[in-house]
């Protein structure tokens, strides 16, 4: 494992720049190794339907963004290329890349590259190195695309570089660097309206539903499991098992004195109302469906005896 970084920076990542690299890593393994379905169809080779991806395939791109003091901002990204077969980049498709990114994002900056995989390996040192000319101090950001249910963290590591001495020579190692998650309003809509679209094998509305409920259990589970956690250490902290933590106290008082504002008659009273409203539209919803079958019911029984009264003189029903 690698070792932290002490670097004193601050980094605060996009969601947007998961996403693409997501993103990125799906479009080439699809390309690799397209479903089966469209090589039957598409192709008349049969031994490309067969091939299968490289387990080790990578992908890499760049990371933009901005840094304030002490505090480095990752917005955005973009994808590179990369020669398998020496492990360099293309420096023009580089500087194309980063030249047209400049004139739209002109206060964003270059500060690293993304990949793929599991660790950082000592390869990723040449990639690192080559781009310390365009930044001194470049970040590394990793994605692992493994899926792990039993974790709980993003599996997305941020890596610093610092020369340390190994057997007497200094030589630069990755060291990890904390982050923390930074969202803006139009960031948040665009992932809530990812989270919810349509699955591509049609599912559902209840599929859908399923989903959207296994997210808020899972939030509200992990919510749970950090309250305990925090009530166990207050407790803890009370007996004198553990010393006192003044700045964590303070945080503490301030997230306690925000409750009592959901305990407040105003709030009360603003709930039922809103309570209201929303069984009220939905008792209107639900007297609108059922005049419109009654309206439909009606309409076939009216045309029904409308029928039967040509034959036999009966009297349409009103």
């Amino acid at each position: 494992m690698a070792p932290s970084s002490s670097s004193g920076l601050t980094f605060k990542l996009h969601p947007l720049v998961m996403l693409n690299i997501s993103d990125h890593f799906t479009r080439v393994k699809t390309q690799l190794n397209p479903p089966a379905s469209s090589c039957a169809t598409g192709n008349n080779n049969p031994s490309t339907g067969d091939a299968t991806i490289p387990q080790d395939f990578r992908v890499y791109g760049c990371v933009i963004g901005a840094q304030k003091g002490r505090t480095v901002e990752i917005f955005n990204s973009f994808e590179l290329l990369l020669d398998p077969t020496t492990d360099t980049l293309d420096r023009s498709f580089l500087e194309k890349k980063q030249e047209l990114y400049q004139k739209v994002f002109p206060n964003f900056y270059i500060l690293g590259w993304y990949s793929t995989g599991s660790e950082a390996n000592e390869s990723d040192m040449s990639i690192h190195k080559a781009l310390m000319d365009i930044n001194e101090s470049p970040v590394y950001v990793l994605l692992n695309p493994a899926i792990n249910h039993a974790q709980k963290d993003l599996p997305v590591t941020i890596y610093e570089s610092e020369f340390h001495v190994i057997d007497g020579i200094p030589q630069p190692i990755f060291v990890n660097a904390s982050y923390a998650i930074e969202t803006v309003e139009a960031e948040r809509i665009s992932v809530d309206h990812v989270a919810h679209l349509k699955p591509s094998d049609g599912g559902s509305a209840a599929t859908q539903l399923a989903a959207h409920l296994t997210g808020i259990h899972s939030a509200i589970k992990m919510l749970n499991s950090r309250i305990r956690v925090l009530h166990q250490y207050l407790g803890a902290m009370q007996k004198g098992d553990i010393p006192c933590d003044n700045s964590l106290l303070r945080q503490v008082a301030s997230l306690l004195r925000s409750l009592p504002a959901a305990q407040s008659e105003k709030f009360k009273e603003d709930f039922l109302m809103e309570y209201n409203d929303k069984l009220l539209m939905s008792y209107l919803a639900m007297i609108t469906n059922c005049t419109s079958n009654m309206n439909e019911v009606v309409d076939k029984f009216n045309t029904a005896y409308e029928r039967n009264s040509r034959r036999g003189g009966r009297t349409p029903f009103m």
